[in-house]
């Protein structure tokens, strides 16, 4: 369970920066208290990565290791390519976050719930859910998603737009490619 744990936290981690709901995370937080904004997060993250590990764990047992592995290696070059390409607010996020709520914790965790089905971090998520244990994947994606939200709202604060946004993309996808290359040599072996 801690080798899933770590795998899935670091992994998350790595998938979350620059992405779509860190910017969200970052716009809610200009509006509204951290605190709340975090646990609507956590919230709907938990729901969600809930649902892509049973996802990932029912492939797990309906196809071979071997194909898993090599499939989830692809997923990982494709996670990083995504994740050079960068996320962007669309519109209809941004007037999503802008709307006055009176219950913040549900007006973010609906919007964060929306936002991540069919995600990265949701495909990576099953990806992993295929290969290690559910339990540590699900604590492992939902704590490295928070933790990565949640410094995206610290750092934010502190910094504002004057983060190396073009940095942290390359060094995110690099780490895929890494993950990929490990899962292929797993795969030859």
């Amino acid at each position: 369970m801690l080798t899933a744990f770590l795998v899935s936290l670091g992994v998350i981690f790595v998938a979350e920066m620059g992405d779509k709901s860190q910017l969200m995370a970052l716009a809610f937080a200009t509006r509204y208290k951290t605190v709340p904004v975090l646990i609507g997060i956590t919230v709907s993250t938990a729901l969600v990565h809930a649902v892509s590990v049973v996802i990932g764990a029912a492939l797990g047992k309906a196809i071979p290791t071997r194909p898993i592995t090599i499939v989830a290696a692809v997923a990982f070059v494709a996670f990083g390519l995504w994740t050079l390409r960068g996320d962007r607010l669309t519109a209809e996020d941004e007037e999503r976050a802008a709307r006055p709520a009176r219950n913040t914790v549900l007006t973010v965790g609906i919007v964060f719930f929306l936002a991540e089905l069919g995600d990265k971090t949701m495909l990576a998520t099953i990806a992993l859910a295929t290969r290690e244990g559910l339990f540590g994947t699900w604590l492992g994606s939902t704590v490295g998603m928070v933790i990565a939200d949640g410094l995206a709202i610290l750092v934010g604060r502190v910094l504002g737009a004057r983060l190396p946004e073009r940095a942290i993309r390359i060094g995110a996808a690099a780490l895929f490619f890494v993950f990929a290359a490990i899962l292929l040599f797993e795969a030859w072996r």
